[in-house]
């Protein structure tokens, strides 16, 4: 071999071996990383398969499925609807077809228009501070309607407290706020509400509000969604592609300062006093609840599905599965598992 070339060689050799690319070393960790992470996941003592789908604010996305699960598979939404459904609501304030200031009987002709049910306004109804604690029978029957359960909404819950006094999780709330859009909106169902959202917004193009049925959808926890498409939805709230500014940081905020606490699933199930916002809860992790900023906001479902926005670690994501009804605790559990490993994943830039 000549001399000019095994000295080419030895002096490429060395250069290489000398050399130090700070892509590689991070896309190395990042791989590592999620490797990390897929292992934990499968580790898991889980009643259920599930999908973890999750995006940094740079763009990196993160999918890892177990059993049966994968990004298109339709689940049960339970709770993980509300954050929707509020939304949906919401981009129709954005456009001035409703107000938060506004009341029911605005547009409900039989909603009563005097005593506590007539102070009730839209933002009492987002943030579940209306008074109302009932929930018909008619809200889960397939055969029935939203008007007629509205009506018997109020029928039932005319000892209400005063509007802003009382959070109180359940259903009623966000079906009156529901039948409130279809009025205002001059449409005859929600179902032409959610269209009319999902035309304009490009989402959501599986997902419908069918339970118990498409003519009286249970608009606190009637979807049925899958996780790539839910991802995106998070991921147009946090760019602010739905709402303005404005209304997401009211969306976002902690809308039941001063409220008792009437009826928390997060202090019942996990003792955590998260606080809530307009269809969302604002998380913190004191006891009781002092924080001043919202770092995370979520909408976790009763079958565990768990769906968040963390502003703190700039990523957001959906826990999406499908157990038996009441395993809210079950996701929520198994998210915090890895939690701090994805945070570290999405700090991860390796541009």
């Amino acid at each position: 071999m000549p001399l000019i070339v095994i000295i080419l060689i030895v002096i490429y050799s060395c250069g290489k071996s000398n050399s130090y690319d700070p892509v590689y070393s991070c896309l190395d960790e990042l791989v590592k990383l999620e490797n990390e992470i897929k292992s934990n996941l499968d580790e898991v003592s889980t009643d259920t398969g599930f999908t973890l789908k999750i995006k940094s604010e740079n763009g990196r996305t993160f999918t890892h499925s177990t059993g049966n699960s994968n990004e298109s598979v339709l689940y049960r939404s339970a709770s993980t609807s509300k954050l929707v459904t509020a939304v949906v609501i919401l981009s129709l304030v954005k456009d001035n077809i409703l107000s938060l200031e506004g009341h029911p009987q605005d547009y409900i002709p039989t909603w009563p228009t005097s005593g506590n049910l007539s102070s009730i306004k839209l933002k009492h109804l987002l943030s579940f501070t209306s008074g109302l604690v009932n929930d018909p029978i008619y809200i889960h029957l397939p055969g029935s309607d939203i008007e007629t359960s509205v009506e018997n909404i109020a029928k039932i819950n005319g000892n209400s407290k005063i509007p802003g006094e009382e959070f109180y999780y359940s259903s009623s709330h966000l079906q009156v706020a529901g039948l409130m859009a279809i009025k205002a909106s001059g449409l005859s169902s929600w179902q032409e509400v959610f269209d009319q959202f999902k035309s304009k917004t490009g989402l959501f193009s599986n997902a419908n509000y069918d339970l118990p049925s498409l003519q009286n959808p249970r608009l606190a926890g009637g979807m049925h969604w899958n996780a790539k498409e839910y991802l995106r939805f998070l991921e147009a709230l946090y760019k602010k592609e739905i709402l303005n500014p404005e209304l997401i940081n009211q969306m976002t905020n902690d809308q039941i300062t001063g409220a008792i606490i009437g009826n928390s699933p997060a202090i019942n199930a996990i003792g955590e006093d998260w606080h809530y916002g307009f269809g969302n809860w604002i998380e913190c992790h004191a006891n009781p609840n002092n924080c001043t900023q919202t770092t995370r906001i979520s909408s976790p479902g009763a079958y565990g599905a768990y769906p968040f926005i963390d502003y703190k670690n700039k990523y957001y994501g959906i826990l999406a599965r499908e157990g038996a009804l009441g395993t809210f605790k079950n996701g929520y559990v198994l998210f915090e598992s890895v939690s701090s490993k994805l945070e570290a994943w999405a700090s991860m830039d390796c541009n």
